[in-house]
């Protein structure tokens, strides 16, 4: 090899020594080639498409000025002759900023006389505004009151939602110029703050302007403006609350005593007010605005405890207040008012609450009669309860022996008192007994501690219900107050949110929900309770025969007893999906496809398939987002195809993920793999205990399974629990059951 290369160089030495012109060309051609190369490749530079000049984001038409070269200099100038500005930022390629420019369009050519519409291309790189502003997010609407700002507006992209809002803006205060309009003022629901200011004196008292800026303040901090702040400048309007200085904020509330800014505590600022209101203020109902995005405000209101989430059509420029929303309102005002249940005097209180009286003859005297009277709370009693609860004398006894002695000194006199059988949120047993003969004294009271004990009969008369209605008889109010499960209100818009009442229940058609809705009630409302630390949640079934008012009611009263009345919603695949299966004829099931290798269940289908008589079922756990089940698939898929020739066992799957189970079939973990023996839900059945479930972990091959799934079919088969046989002797089989 080294011969052959030595003779192979000797060669081309030899002809370059013949012929050294075409040794000195070759050369001369490789270095003008590698210059060539090398200069041409210098010459060469990065290609870069210049950015295309960005042009007009709205119509010209449209009344809005578009700044779409990002000139924020122009902003300034525009906002500072007009009283009310809009400031819109926007990035040209943003979806969401085509979807506002729409609605933003539709309320420009409404407000424009009052408002000064301005549009900035913030996305612009040699804009002024891309150079000074870093947005998390587009778009961004800033508006500006005269010097005051910017007041950011968080709400959803709407028309109605940003009309309102601006309208908001330019009216911060409610002139209040009688007390009709005040009383009216303040006879809603949300927090009401009122200011007093004379202007005799000064066309613009000191202070005032102040107040006006706390009220900018609260709709920096609310977009939808819940606490209203309304103005007197009439003395003997401001007398109707006890406000006689001049310059007084005055804080309205419902349950506890209204107050008046300390002035002398703290400064008198906008952001000071704006504070102290939002410190004290009552909130019975709060509305709830997802962003849509990822957001945690679900989750911060959730976790304060068990949350009434009502879906409600909502029209944020109606000139008249919501009639389902009062409905709701003054529910949840009754149900908070916890200060009417706490009677000063006794008397008071037993005279009001007084339904029915039974006459207990004492066993010492023919003639002294102690007339028991039995008192319930207003919560227990319903429009359908109307007789006395009193069965038998041995009630009316025990409570003449708990009652403590009284001397009564005359006729007229009442002895009463108050007690507790047992802790209920709706009923208190309490009684007041009058003794029409002169003397009961305490030593006859120890003589005679067995009295007679005859069977007292209840009054065939009903109890007519009071002429006027009080508080207390329609069971809600002062409920937050006689329950541990304090109920929290929130409304939702149905329009914006309702693919989150879809995942608590509601069907996904909306438009068949609201044709449904239109022929029992026609509000189109939907409802649900959520205890998020339980992890369960409750939907309101309404009958087509009741109210909304009476429905939520029932609904609640049922989730405030000791023992709840409701059943935890499961939600389903099918649900969601609205009921397609159910909507196809039933034999198009009949004549459908042959049994699949594997059957898929839901929370509807789930109950049926497990707990047939007829079949051993298999039930695999499994989850989208579990990588573990996806490595048994082909195990679940080969065990499948060798029982498919048996049609006493079924292979099934249920994705937990998306289907919710009862409590006693769900696992703690995934994947899991679960026998139901068909002979296990007859022991179900009879023994009124739990599932028999025979725990199986697939790390075997596919014949390892089948026999094990075989012999625990075989074993439950030999260990069928007959009647007349002890649960020991049976548990000798080999079986075993939770509970």
């Amino acid at each position: 090899m080294l011969r052959r290369a030595r003779q192979s160089l000797r060669q081309v030495l030899f002809l370059m020594a013949r012929r050294p012109g075409l040794l000195c060309g070759a050369i001369v051609l490789g270095v003008l080639l590698i210059l060539a190369v090398k200069f041409t490749c210098s010459c060469a530079k990065n290609v870069v498409a210049a950015a295309r000049p960005p042009v007009r984001f709205f119509s010209a038409e449209a009344p809005i000025v578009d700044l779409y070269l990002g000139q924020l200099d122009q902003v300034e100038r525009l906002r500072s002759v007009a009283e009310v500005s809009l400031i819109f930022f926007y990035a040209p390629w943003c979806a969401h900023s085509m979807a506002a420019r729409q609605e933003v369009q539709q309320v420009a050519k409404k407000l424009a006389k009052q408002v000064q519409f301005v549009a900035v291309n913030c996305w612009w790189n040699h804009g002024k505004c891309r150079k000074q502003n870093r947005f998390y997010q587009y778009p961004i609407i800033h508006l500006f009151y005269r010097r005051f700002g910017p007041i950011e507006y968080k709400g959803p992209y709407v028309a109605p939602y940003v009309e309102s809002f601006i309208l908001r803006v330019i009216t911060p205060l409610t002139y209040l110029p009688s007390r009709a309009t005040l009383k009216e003022f303040l006879s809603y629901h949300e927090p009401r703050v009122v200011g007093f200011f004379q202007f005799n004196s000064s066309p613009q008292p000191p202070g005032y302007i102040t107040y006006l800026s706390s009220a900018l303040q609260a709709l920096k901090r609310d977009f939808r403006g819940v606490v209203r702040f309304g103005v007197v400048t009439n003395k003997q309007v401001a007398e109707a609350i006890s406000l006689k200085e001049d310059e007084t904020v005055y804080l309205y509330r419902r349950f506890n005593s209204s107050l008046i800014f300390p002035r002398r505590e703290r400064n008198f600022t906008s952001e000071a007010i704006c504070s102290w209101v939002f410190e004290h203020h009552e909130t019975v109902l709060q509305w709830l605005q997802p962003p849509g995005t990822k957001s945690r405000l679900l989750e911060h209101e959730l976790s304060k405890g068990p949350a009434l989430l009502l879906f409600l059509p909502h029209n944020p420029l109606g000139t008249k207040p919501n009639p389902i929303l009062q409905q709701v309102a003054d529910i949840a005002v009754r149900y908070h008012s916890c200060a009417n249940n706490n009677r000063s005097s006794t008397d008071k209180g037993f005279t009001s609450h007084l339904r029915c009286c039974q006459s207990v003859l004492l066993p010492e005297s023919g003639t002294s009669v102690c007339e028991v009277c039995l008192s319930l709370s207003h919560l227990s009693l319903t429009s359908s309860s109307v007789r006395c609860s009193f069965s038998s004398t041995a009630q009316g006894g025990e409570v003449l022996h708990q009652l403590p002695a009284v001397s009564i000194k005359t006729t007229t006199s009442v002895g009463c008192c108050n007690f507790l059988s047992s802790y209920s949120p709706f009923s208190q047993y309490s009684a007041c007994c009058r003794e029409v003969e002169p003397q009961l004294n305490e030593s006859q009271a120890k003589e005679e501690p067995d009295m007679q004990r005859a069977p007292l009969t209840p009054p065939s008369s009903s109890i007519t219900p009071p002429s006027a209605p009080q508080q207390g008889g329609d069971g809600i109010t002062g409920l937050r107050c006689q329950t541990n499960r304090t109920l929290r209100f929130y409304v939702l818009d149905v329009a914006l949110t309702w693919p989150l009442a879809v995942r608590l229940g509601a069907p996904s058609n909306r438009s068949a929900f609201l044709h449904q809705e239109a022929g029992a009630q026609g509000d189109g409302t939907f409802a649900a309770i959520v205890n998020l630390k339980d992890e369960v949640h409750y939907v309101l079934q309404r009958s087509p025969a009741a109210t909304l008012t009476e429905s939520l009611e029932a609904f609640i009263r049922n989730f405030s007893a000791p023992y709840s009345l409701l059943q935890r919603h499961l939600v389903g695949e099918e649900d969601r999906k609205g009921g397609e299966e159910k909507s196809r004829h039933p034999d198009e099931h009949k004549h459908s496809s042959p049994r699949r290798l594997i059957t898929e269940l839901t929370t509807s289908s789930f109950l049926p398939v497990v707990m047939d008589l007829q079949k051993d079922v298999l039930l695999f756990y499994y989850t989208q987002w579990c990588g573990f089940c996806s490595v048994l698939n082909h195990i679940i898929i080969q065990l499948a195809r060798l029982l498919q020739g048996n049609s006493t066992i079924t292979v099934a799957r249920v994705n937990v993920a998306r289907n919710d189970l009862p409590w006693e079939f769900m696992v703690d973990h995934v994947p899991s793999i679960l026998l139901f023996p068909k002979y296990s839900t007859l022991a179900l059945y009879n023994m009124q205990t739990t599932q028999l479930r025979a725990r199986q972990r697939v790390r075997d091959p596919v014949p390892s399974s089948a026999q094990s799934l075989w012999h625990y079919s075989e074993r439950f088969k030999r260990c069928v629990r007959p009647a007349n046989v002890s649960p020991s002797s049976w548990r000798s089989c080999g079986a075993t059951t939770d509970g």
